[in-house]
């Protein structure tokens, strides 16, 4: 770590992050093989060290090389002696996590949480379909219905395509057709692994914000090699959680150092074909949680994969080589050169085209706030290995973990799937009942010396007591929830919003 910030690597003189600048958000930019992964790599590392925790998604597999400490080749070391830099072989300190459980603790959301507007653009639902999926949303929650898991998501269909006709009259129109659309969706989505997406015990933020004993900031590193096969679960997830910290995070203003640095690879996956609405939304959270603490760093092949409201927001930029071959690919090329601070010392377009593997054009905010001039940069290598972790360490690192035990098993208790159960069985066992003959009196039955035998409980995971407690909180939590919009997200197709607190 600089003095005065993160080093990213040397020109004529030392290119470093600003920690009071870092929540000003910032790109990542360049071809496939020219050093983007390395320069994530490095950027958190510095950033751990510095205090301040990091989330990242591991999409090729060898980013969790930070967990481990690094072995410098010749080459590294020649490049850092050309820096004039001692390299310390040291790992951060790293939590795993994993949509699937397999490569890292399971990270979940209730389906409430995730609200219908990104379930929908995960299942990628038209507009009348993501009507109908809000006006179920909307009848889950007057209903007292909890969606947690997938499960409850689809009883609720079930519930709509039964009663259509009078949540139709009461919400607008709800076709059963449309209804098994978003059911078969849903399929899709659990035969790609979905499921395993939603339910409890959701993720707490703060598990993403720890750091160790020696005040190092925990690096988050999710494993996405899998995930990326299913781009939009993998968008529509990450864009949950930014827009998860922006809603439940204070306003802090302009810290000292961040109390969040978010890296967003693949970045041109969340902007893909998404619609106007969404684009507008991403664009507000990216604009205001900066003041939230949180650094939002996008990490992508080309510039012009980030539409331009929000790549005018991203003041600190490392920008690797790029090839430009077709005509779309020079106005990519061009824009690229354009959005930096020009260096007259040479043209910034013919600069980005000549760069070799593990050489950026840097800009970064100064003291002011202002973009310094783009500089050709040396990136500096990390502190931690290049290249993946073996099983056996990855599992060693997993084992002593501090959120260890926290979220390994899942919980599934009492919500939408088993309410509406429970009152299909009451409504046949009452629809079965023989009719009471007219003209006789009802005959009191003989008390017996014995109590009656307790009713079996739908879990055995609760006693009385708990469970009447958590559905007590529950009931009072769903009914300020309806209060309360769905998370700044879902807010554009629901103004209720039943969470865990």
């Amino acid at each position: 770590m600089a003095d005065d910030g993160v080093l990213i690597g040397f020109s004529d003189h030392p290119q470093s992050l600003r920690l009071d600048r870092a929540n000003r958000h910032g790109l990542v930019a360049g071809a496939t093989g020219t050093g983007k992964t390395v320069t994530l790599q490095a950027l958190a590392q510095g950033l751990s060290d510095a205090g301040v925790p990091v989330f990242c998604a591991d999409v090729k597999g060898d980013l969790c090389g930070v967990a481990a400490a690094g072995a410098p080749n010749e080459k590294m070391l020649a490049r850092a002696a050309a820096m004039n830099l001692t390299l310390h072989p040291d790992a951060a300190p790293v939590v795993f996590w994993d949509l699937f459980g397999d490569q890292g603790h399971p990270i979940r959301a209730t389906v409430s949480e995730m609200g219908p507007l990104l379930i929908a653009r995960m299942l990628e639902l038209n507009d009348v379909q993501e009507g109908v999926l809000t006006v179920v949303f909307r009848a889950a929650d007057d209903e007292g219905l909890l969606l947690l898991d997938l499960k409850d998501l689809q009883a609720a269909l079930s519930y709509a395509s039964e009663h259509a006709a009078e949540l139709g009259a009461k919400y607008g129109n709800v076709s059963a057709a449309t209804v098994a659309t978003i059911q078969r969706k849903l399929l899709v989505l659990e035969d790609q692994g979905g499921a395993k997406l939603f339910g409890e015990p959701a993720l707490a933020l703060s598990d993403l914000m720890r750091t160790d004993g020696a005040g190092r900031g925990f690096v988050s590193v999710l494993a996405a090699d899998k995930l990326i096969a299913s781009p939009r679960l993998y968008a529509t997830f990450l864009l949950w959680l930014l827009s998860e910290l922006f809603e439940e995070l204070p306003e802090v203003g302009d810290p000292e150092k961040p109390k969040l640095v978010f890296f967003f690879d693949e970045a041109h996956l969340l902007f893909r074909d998404a619609p106007k609405p969404l684009l507008e939304k991403v664009e507000q959270v990216v604009r205001l949680i900066r003041s939230k603490g949180v650094g939002v760093y996008f990490v992508t092949q080309n510039p012009a994969d980030i539409p331009e409201t929000v790549l005018g927001q991203l003041g600190n930029r490392i920008q690797h080589a790029l090839r430009a071959y077709t005509p779309v690919e020079q106005r990519g090329l061009r824009a690229a050169a354009d959005s930096f601070r020009a260096n007259p010392a040479f043209d910034t377009a013919e600069a980005i085209q000549g760069l070799g593997v593990g050489e950026a054009l840097v800009s970064v905010l100064d003291e002011r706030g202002a973009p310094t001039m783009v500089e050709k940069t040396l990136i500096r290598p990390p502190n931690s290995r290049l290249g993946p972790l073996t099983p056996e360490e990855r599992t060693a690192v997993i084992a002593r973990s501090p959120v260890k035990g926290l979220y390994d098993q899942a919980l599934d208790r009492e919500s939408a799937f088993e309410t509406l159960k429970a009152r299909a069985a009451a409504a046949t066992e009452a629809q079965d009942a023989p009719a009471p003959r007219a003209g006789r009196a009802s005959v009191p039955t003989t008390p017996r010396d014995d109590p009656p035998a307790p009713r079996a409980r739908a879990s055995g995971r609760q006693t009385a007591m708990e469970a009447f407690a958590i559905s007590m909180v529950r009931t009072i939590g769903t009914q300020v929830g309806r209060e309360l919009i769905r998370g700044v997200l879902g807010g554009l197709s629901s103004n209720s919003r039943g969470r865990r607190r």
